[in-house]
């Protein structure tokens, strides 16, 4: 077979560079209405981290909610949605973050504290013996 049977302009086959034979092309247009937009962050790793560590009243879950929200509308393309979504999820993982370096600070402080005090004189107390309990209550009632 030759290309002859085939009626190709000029002898243009498939898969060559024959230019002769192709027609004209008319414009094209792309869509660019975010192409100087960052896409908004969704925290994932943050919000994965806050959930893993403690989670306090589920705030880290909730991060990790929204920052799979924020990525599916990125994915979609509804930049909108997704910066929304990405705003809630940074603002629960301040918190959570908020909190789980809050609450190791104050047991640690306490366990400091309860160290000094019972280091002292006035803080040495027999728990299990007699009166134990209301001794131990009038540590915190200065």
């Amino acid at each position: 077979m030759d290309n002859a049977t085939y009626s190709y302009v000029n002898d243009c086959t498939p898969l060559t560079n024959c230019k002769s034979g192709r027609k004209a092309g008319g414009s094209t247009v792309v869509n660019m209405s975010h192409a100087g937009k960052k896409p908004p962050n969704d925290y994932l790793i943050w919000s994965l981290c806050n959930t893993l560590y403690v989670n306090f009243c589920c705030l880290g879950f909730m991060g990790l909610i929204y920052s799979i929200k924020a990525r599916d509308q990125k994915t979609l393309g509804d930049m909108r949605a997704a910066q929304e979504f990405s705003d809630k999820a940074k603002w629960y993982n301040i918190l959570a973050s908020g909190w789980n370096l809050l609450i190791p600070l104050l047991v640690l402080g306490l366990l400091v504290l309860l160290v000094v005090h019972l280091g002292s004189s006035e803080g040495t107390f027999d728990f299990f013996g007699e009166d134990g309990f209301q001794s131990f209550m009038k540590l915190f009632s200065r």
